[in-house]
């Protein structure tokens, strides 16, 4: 009991902090009121498995960025299109495409074991086939309805299927992939390609076999291509970040 109305107090008080924050980097305060009411009413009407600070961590990090960081944001794993929607409410006012990758029949067939999150609670069957499933026409239509659907391009498939073949340059990514392997497909084919200063951020920090993915030096050297990065959260928090250095540089698009 006392371990929930922490969880929800800490909550209230990440969400106060992140629309402080954006009210620092918001082009003006009936905007940024605006576009929170927006998120509220996708919450309001869309399942969303996230907490609001999770999403709302990642548009904050969409404003911040550089003008001059190019390209385009990319969500990989959608599920009903509740974060979708509100990502791209915030495409839309930064004049960025939003690329959405997700297969639209749940998780993969996979045997990871996932056991317990490092905050405590059991993750046990969360991940099984089929899992988190969401058709791309009930997403669409919760984008077109709750979002903007005009930023919007959906790419439907496997990650290993679909990524290899991706070329455009990213600013900003945000991972909900729930899978250590689907992490690193995530990473393998979309690391290179985020721009110097963009950002990368997931949202399964707290999951163990997910956290050994970002921390296997050799997996980032050998098939990422990039030495390992500083994972602000890495092994502490359920939102990790990744800057990426200047110096590092990216892909140039195909």
């Amino acid at each position: 009991m006392f371990a929930k109305q922490r969880q929800l107090l800490t909550e209230m008080i990440d969400v106060a902090r992140l629309q402080a924050e954006l009210g620092q980097v918001f082009p003006s305060a009936d905007e940024r009121k605006r576009l929170l009411a927006q998120i509220r009413r996708v919450r309001a009407n869309v399942e969303c498995p996230h907490n609001e600070s999770h999403v709302l961590s990642f548009i904050v990090e969409l404003f911040r960025l550089k003008p001059e960081v190019e390209g385009v944001i990319v969500e990989t794993g959608c599920y009903k299109g509740g974060s979708t929607a509100k990502i791209s409410l915030a495409a839309s006012i930064l004049g960025r495409d939003l690329v959405v990758f997700d297969s639209f029949e749940g998780l993969p067939e996979n045997q990871e074991p996932h056991d317990s999150s490092l905050l405590g609670h059991s993750i046990k069957g969360w991940f099984d086939r089929g899992n988190f499933a969401g058709a791309l026409e009930e997403v669409r239509h919760n984008v077109e309805t709750y979002g903007d659907i005009r930023p919007v391009r959906f790419v439907k498939g496997w990650f290993d299927d679909t990524m290899p073949g991706f070329t455009e340059t990213i600013c900003a990514a945000y991972l909900d992939v729930d899978l250590a392997a689907s992490t690193r497909t995530c990473l393998k084919y979309l690391y290179p390609r985020l721009a110097p200063g963009g950002v990368l951020m997931s949202q399964d920090g707290d999951f163990p076999l997910v956290v050994d993915v970002f921390r296997d030096r050799e997996f980032w050297e050998d098939e990422v291509g990039f030495p390992m990065p500083v994972v602000e959260g890495l092994g502490t928090k359920k939102i990790l970040k990744i800057v990426k250095p200047a110096g590092v540089g990216s892909l140039a698009p195909a």
